[in-house]
């Protein structure tokens, strides 16, 4: 493969639902440039795509892949990404590297949610976009109905270039909107190379297409505009720049058809890539941040100006270490040379550059500006990242991952398992940004954070596979507390005499409510000597152990105020150790007269929908104990706020994914602790205590 300068390249995202066919459209194209000798199907295992045993053995995408495609003197870098929503970080690291977007829709299935998510973002990103209606060899796929149902989901802009023939239920062949002319590749009028007129029955369909592509070029250009109106016809030449315009303004979203598994409307499909969308040289040029005097910086997309580079997907290999998948922002990364990132203040040294082509690797010399690679065993450098000339202190704007909200608990299966999981743990959060770990010193337990159960499923699967350690998942503990209602006071008399010196300490402890503070505020008032002061600080060393294990259920005691009122002592017997001990007596004795109840987590909970889904969100944060505090109009989607307890949100992100098929998305975090209600209360000490007695 020969280098490619930015305004021979062009990076396409290749969106939509999961099985859609977009892996097929890709394999279709490097059967079709050769650049493949068999046409590769995920199921299978013969993909060139995807070929990950984890796609394999689930039938679909998992991993965004780069897919250099060489056609008509042109590179075109497709990346193609999931369509189940699971793993939509791999999509948002596939779409940080495109300029365009490719969105494959099937003919049977028509818009689905996936197909809108795809259109969202794509729109968020303001890339250029063209539709691909695909599997119209199926039976009742249809055309027209996916279409119509396009035009009616995403509006005006969406305008058909071709039309298929269809005879007997099979495409025979398509039109050319644009020439007016047809093509018959089966059937009685096969002859591919040869441009026939537009069959009777569909010219007044075809004319109507037309003119909604007229009126959409006559939008962007004043000169066309003036011709529209005054009723002249567009010359092909001005159609096609008209269709330039309109495509990179977002005023056309051009849509075609074909299938991918019998190769129809392949050839045509990148044929309308190369002419339609724009390279990234195009703009002229990008904007980064110099972190070291906080300004923006406008840079050419050129091969002559200073080098930048995010570094947008980062894979760790146990045998080949870390590969940074890395998009020239400007100018041109070398070979045996070394870059700077400013973000770890660390030098990095370039030993080699591969253009990626699914599972097989091409070394290469260099990389121009715009084009898509990977470079090896980067020491500092990972996701997110941007890489530059020495000296410079560029950044490129970071990519804004999905937060995984779904939790599981992680438990080694073994010892072996235990020495080596926080290493693949670790791994796996550099790997893939939307998954993050935490460590909850509270309930003892790493909690994994993914997207979804298939998400963690995947990632599961990925330990057991890539670094051999087996693990238990179990739902992550609430992290209840308790408190008091209630003051009281506790005595604590700690007496033993077993020869020698014997123990003794003996204290009398008001424990009341502090509302005010979580942590227990200690203080004395102690008069005439009662406790000399040195055992002080061991009277309340015993308490706060005390307050990590409450009475009711055993949670952490909390808003609680601590009074050493008075107790006795002895010069030869007593101790720190016998006054530690008899404040923990002081404890035990008030907690049961003291109304101790349990506290539980409320999460701001805030969630974007489609307006549609507003009554049903409201409804099922009513029946989690939520309350409603706001709703907002966003982007033409309802932005709802509830609190809501914690235990009420554990299975939440699958719960909104299938109420909202899949187009909700939410955050949540801390914002305070409330008593829970008794009903409730008394399951929750119920089920802990019988946890503890099966341990």
């Amino acid at each position: 493969m020969r280098d490619y300068l930015a305004h021979e390249v062009r990076n396409v995202t290749v969106l939509g639902h999961s099985g859609a066919g977009k892996t097929g459209v890709l394999e279709a194209m490097l059967y079709f440039t050769k650049a493949s000798d068999r046409f590769g199907k995920t199921s299978e295992g013969s993909s060139l795509i995807d070929y990950d045993p984890e796609e394999i053995k689930r039938g679909i995408t998992v991993y965004s892949t780069i897919v250099p495609i060489e056609w008509r003197d042109t590179k075109i870098n497709f990346i193609d990404t999931p369509g189940y929503l699971d793993f939509i970080g791999e999509a948002e690291s596939g779409l940080a590297a495109g300029d365009n977007a490719l969105i494959v829709v099937g003919a049977k299935e028509g818009v689905q949610s996936g197909t809108q998510t795809a259109w969202e973002a794509a729109q968020s990103r303001k890339l250029p976009t063209i539709f691909f209606i695909n599997k119209l060899d199926e039976e009742h796929a249809s055309f027209k109905k996916t279409y119509e149902g396009l035009r009616e989901a995403f509006g005006k802009t969406v305008i058909p270039f071709e039309v298929p023939i269809v005879e007997n239920g099979e495409v025979v062949g398509s039109i050319n909107i644009l020439r007016d002319k047809a093509w018959y590749f089966k059937g009685e009028k096969a002859n591919r190379d040869k441009a026939c007129d537009v069959p009777d029955d569909m010219k007044d369909e075809v004319a109507e297409y037309k003119n909604q592509i007229a009126e959409a070029i006559a939008m962007g250009d004043d000169e066309l505009m003036e011709k529209y109106f005054s009723g002249e016809e567009f010359s092909e030449a001005e159609l096609t720049r008209g269709v330039r315009i309109g495509v990179r303004s977002g005023e056309i979203r051009p849509v075609f058809s074909g299938s991918a598994i019998n190769m129809t409307g392949i050839e045509r499909l990148m044929d309308l890539i190369v002419k339609y969308f724009p390279t990234y040289g195009e703009n002229g040029t990008v904007t980064v941040t110099d972190i070291e005097k906080e300004e923006p910086v406008e840079l050419q997309t050129t091969e002559n100006e200073k080098f930048t580079g995010l570094v947008f997907k980062t894979i760790v290999d146990p045998f080949v270490g870390r590969i940074s998948f890395i998009k020239v922002k400007s100018g041109t990364l070398s070979a045996d040379s070394n870059v700077y990132n400013p973000k770890k203040d660390k030098m990095e040294k370039i030993a080699q550059i591969y253009i990626i082509k699914g599972k097989h690797q091409t070394a290469v010399g260099k990389l121009f500006t715009g084009d898509i690679g990977a470079v090896t065993k980067l020491g500092y450098t990972q996701t997110n990242d941007t890489l530059c000339d020495k000296g410079c202190h560029y950044a490129v704007d970071p990519i804004k991952f999905t937060e995984p909200m779904l939790g599981v608990a992680v438990w080694p299966k073994s010892k072996n398992d235990d020495d080596k999981l926080s290493n693949a743990l670790a791994r796996m959060v550099e790997e893939d940004q939307t998954c993050r770990l935490v460590n909850n010193k509270e309930t003892k337990e790493n909690v994994f954070y993914g997207v979804g159960d298939q998400h963690i499923d995947v990632l599961v699967s990925k330990m057991r596979a890539k670094y051999k350690v087996e693990v238990n998942l179990t739902v992550p503990k609430v992290p209840y507390r308790e408190t008091i209602k209630k003051t009281v006071v506790g005595e604590g008399r700690h007496k033993k005499q077993s020869g020698g010196h014997g123990q003794f300490g003996h204290v009398f402890v008001e424990f009341s409510p502090n509302p005010d503070t979580e942590e227990m505020v200690f203080e004395e008032k102690v008069f005439g000597g009662a406790v000399p002061r040195q055992y002080f600080p061991a009277v309340e060393t015993g308490l706060r152990e005390c307050m990590n294990k409450g009475y009711l259920a055993g949670f952490k005691v909390v808003n609680l105020k601590a009074t050493l009122l008075d107790g006795k002592y002895h010069d030869v017997d007593s101790s720190e150790m016998a006054f530690k001990l008899a404040a923990h007596l002081a404890y035990k004795d008030a907690m049961p007269k003291a109304n101790a109840i349990l506290l539980e987590p409320i999460v701001t909970a805030t969630v974007v929908v489609p307006d549609e889904y507003t009554g049903t969100i409201i409804g099922d944060f009513n029946k989690r104990r939520g309350t409603i505090m706001g709703m907002d109009m966003e982007n033409d989607h309802q932005k709802i706020t509830a609190e809501v307890p914690l235990a009420e949100m554990m299975k939440y992100p699958t719960d909104l994914r299938s109420m909202t098929q899949g187009r909700g998305v939410y955050t949540q975090k801390f914002e305070r602790y409330e008593p829970v209600p008794a009903n409730i209360a008394e399951k929750v000490i119920a089920n802990t205590k019988k946890e503890e007695e099966e341990e």
